[in-house]
């Protein structure tokens, strides 16, 4: 080991250890060039753990609006708030956690390597081309210079910038978009977010849990703090049913006016159904309250409230391979700017990482593979290192999980499930504090290892994040999907606007390019009726 650490070499380097990112070294494996992956957790530390996850498939056998999940004892159907191509397949609610296992199991039978426990603080550019990535041990500290022809980031979204999420603690913090824009990439859409009703509050570290939408296709009500079903103010004819972005801004303005609980959320409730339907349709959602919060579902209400699930939008990437504006980055899954648009479809949860990181992985390969000379910057490296060594000496008076907390509780407050233009204002106003206060951070190393140094650089991606979609969400002025403006309640009629964003640039509007008629022909309105056939079944 050098004075620059460990140094290591690869074709291409994968950042990230979550499905998207086994599913793309895989295929780079595959296609005969070397690859590497570093990540800040194991490659058998689950993501997914506490979502069912699902991959949607075309199961023309079933109606309309049906889910099949297989289970030990036979399929079984299951209905979902998509009025018409709700079909999907699950593993028991694993199946996250079996499409994992079958992905590091490959990964090990193809020799691929995994670092893990290792923090990237940089990706290394020169002259607008990717040649590798900077970081460090997050135990002891140790220094990592890995050089690679091109690398991949699956990092995942910028959820945990919120106070409520389904992002565990330490991850999705927005790393891919401070390391992807500082290496010279854009962001698309950062303000496109969704937010799913059912977060859980309490215990606090369980806060933002998903319960999951089986609770509202199997029955599931919500009430407000008055007993009230309010949703049928909101849509008195599909009521819980409606989709996740109208339940999410239902139970928002319910706690906004109110009429939420005393703890900020409101009730969902399923001791109205036969306890047996909970127990062998919610199994798992039973386990898991008694677990967290020992409260039994098919007796007592749980208390929810809309939490940061998805990322929609993300870095800057092309659509045919996920490169970047940067020479040899890709970018993949929650970390990309991928098509979702306003929302996306939960039943493709999977199935895009699975295809994005085939794609990605294929790209990068083939581009390792074409070049005829590798990139090198003894700068660049320098630099790298002096960010850290800059770090390690800080020992100003500000804390940097404070901070990080600071910027959960701002995002909440002027950046939720409802924005409008003053609270935008104030949030890009309060972030500018943030930032002065940044000047002044302490770093200390202890026993527990180099976590202090984690969180000051998790702080400058989440004020990034956070910075990006305080502006996109300001100028984008307009209700669309997941994106609720109270100030302007209306769709803008030019549905092909895409807000790209940069610190040096700015928010610029990019016209998508119209949907291909191959596809436009399958768009039509989806009647009431059509809706209540599915839900029969």
């Amino acid at each position: 080991m050098s004075s620059l650490g460990h140094q290591l070499a690869t074709s291409v380097l994968v950042i990230g250890a979550g499905e998207e990112g086994l599913r793309a070294a895989v295929e780079v494996s595959e296609a005969g060039v070397a690859v590497m992956v570093v990540a800040k957790h194991t490659a058998d530390d689950d993501h997914n753990v506490m979502a069912s996850g699902r991959v949607e498939g075309a199961l023309a056998s079933v109606g309309p609006a049906v889910a099949r999940e297989r289970r030990d004892d036979g399929p079984v159907l299951r209905r979902f708030a998509d009025p018409l191509y709700g079909t999907i397949a699950v593993a028991a609610g694993h199946t996250a956690t079996e499409v994992r296992r079958v992905l590091r199991e490959h990964t090990e039978r193809l020799g691929i390597p995994v670092l893990s426990g290792v923090y990237v603080t940089r990706l290394l550019v020169d002259d607008g081309t990717v040649f590798g990535a900077y970081g460090f041990d997050l135990v002891d500290g140790a220094r990592y210079l890995v050089h690679a022809d091109s690398v991949i980031l699956a990092t995942g979204g910028h959820t945990r910038i919120w106070r409520r999420t389904t992002s565990r603690r330490h991850e999705s913090t927005g790393d891919a978009f401070r390391l992807a824009v500082e290496a010279g990439a854009r962001l698309r859409n950062p303000e496109l977010v969704r937010f799913h009703p059912l977060g859980l509050i309490a215990p606090e570290p369980a806060a933002g849990v998903l319960l999951g939408d089986a609770a509202r296709g199997e029955g599931g009500i919500l009430l407000n703090n008055l007993g009230e079903r309010f949703m049928a103010r909101y849509d008195a004819e599909r009521m819980e049913l409606v989709s996740r972005d109208r339940v999410a801004l239902a139970s928002y303005t319910e706690i906004r006016e109110g009429r939420g609980t005393r703890a900020g959320g409101v009730w969902l409730d399923l001791s109205h159904l036969p306890r047996e339907t909970v127990l062998t349709r919610l199994p798992q959602l039973h386990r898991s309250l008694l677990h967290l919060q020992m409260l039994d579902i098919s007796h007592d209400p749980v208390e929810v409230a809309p939490t940061a699930q998805y990322s929609l939008g993300g870095v800057w990437v092309r659509p045919e391979d996920h490169g970047t504006d940067v020479g040899g980055l890709y970018v993949v899954g929650e970390a990309a700017g991928a098509p979702h648009g306003g929302n996306r479809l939960e039943e493709h949860s999977l199935s895009e990482l699975l295809v994005y990181g085939r794609i990605a992985g294929r790209a990068a390969a083939d581009y390792s593979a074409g070049l005829a000379a590798q990139h090198r910057s003894p700068a660049a490296v320098r630099a790298a290192m002096s960010d850290v060594n800059r770090l390690l000496a800080s020992d100003g008076h500000e804390n940097a999980r404070a901070l990080l907390r600071t910027v959960r509780h701002l995002m909440t407050e002027y950046a939720g499930a409802v924005r409008d233009g003053s609270g935008l204002a104030a949030g890009l106003a309060g972030l500018d504090e943030i930032e002065d206060r940044m000047r002044h951070i302490a770093v200390h190393i202890d026993l527990g290892g180099h976590q202090d140094l984690a969180h000051t650089y998790d702080l400058r991606s989440a004020v990034l994040a956070a910075r990006a979609t305080l502006e996109c969400a300001r100028e984008r002025r307009e209700t669309r999907v997941g994106h609720h403006r109270s100030d302007h309640p209306d769709v803008d009629p030019d549905p092909g606007v895409n807000l790209v964003w940069s610190p040096t640039t700015g928010v610029s509007h990019e016209h998508a390019p119209s949907l291909p008629a191959h596809l436009a022909e399958f768009m039509h309105d989806v009647s009431a009726d059509a809706f209540h056939h599915g839900r029969a079944l």
